[in-house]
């Protein structure tokens, strides 16, 4: 009898900066036309983290904000903060957010990807794994950040898959598409007794 193994081979090593410069976040939507509103565009969009920062702390001052939007400034503050490199206040931001509204699906995954960049690689997966369970919004992200820290941990296999995963579930999302290229499936005959 012959058994066949698959054997996945990374083809190339993933680079730290290729890491921090690769992770990608998921913004929490927040509902309205104000200055919360103008922080999730910061966070989601881009541009100057700082600038989106004060805006966020600004969006935070005000009392009227509801539990959710609260909750979805304090993670998107944190993207923020992350991508300016103060990871320290980004995971306090999440941890806020996080107490706030417990279930929010995406303050893991983004807390996740901080800890990606932390080299917290197990934190990290402990956190993209609940992020999942909870029906995330943008699995595809999840799935995304989570082959990274695999693959930092040395599990290639589950790095593969996961690569392959944010692909199936987002065709054109391109960075997973890049990262699924570098790898080979080889077959191995193997002869069984």
């Amino acid at each position: 009898m012959q058994i066949r193994k698959f054997i996945i081979c990374s083809g190339g090593a993933l680079s730290l900066g290729l890491l921090a410069a690769s992770q990608a976040h998921a913004a929490v939507t927040v509902l309205g036309a104000g200055l919360a509103q103008s922080c999730y565009e910061a966070a989601e969009y881009g541009g100057n983290p700082r600038d989106g920062i004060v805006t966020c702390t600004t969006a935070l001052d005000d009392i009227a904000l509801t539990k959710s939007d609260r909750a979805a400034t304090h993670i998107n503050r944190g993207i923020l903060r992350s991508r300016a490199g103060d990871h320290d206040g980004a995971l306090a931001d999440y941890n806020e957010g996080l107490t706030q509204v417990p279930a929010l699906a995406e303050g893991y995954i983004d807390r996740g990807a901080t800890y990606i960049v932390m080299k917290r690689y197990d934190d990290a997966v402990t956190d993209i794994d609940k992020g999942i369970a909870l029906n995330a919004k943008r699995p595809h992200v999840a799935y995304y950040d989570r082959a990274i820290a695999y693959e930092a941990l040395g599990n290639v296999r589950g790095a593969y898959e996961d690569y392959k995963k944010a692909v199936a579930l987002q065709p054109d999302f391109t960075l997973a598409s890049e990262q699924l290229s570098r790898f080979k499936v080889v077959r191995q005959k193997n002869d069984g007794m």
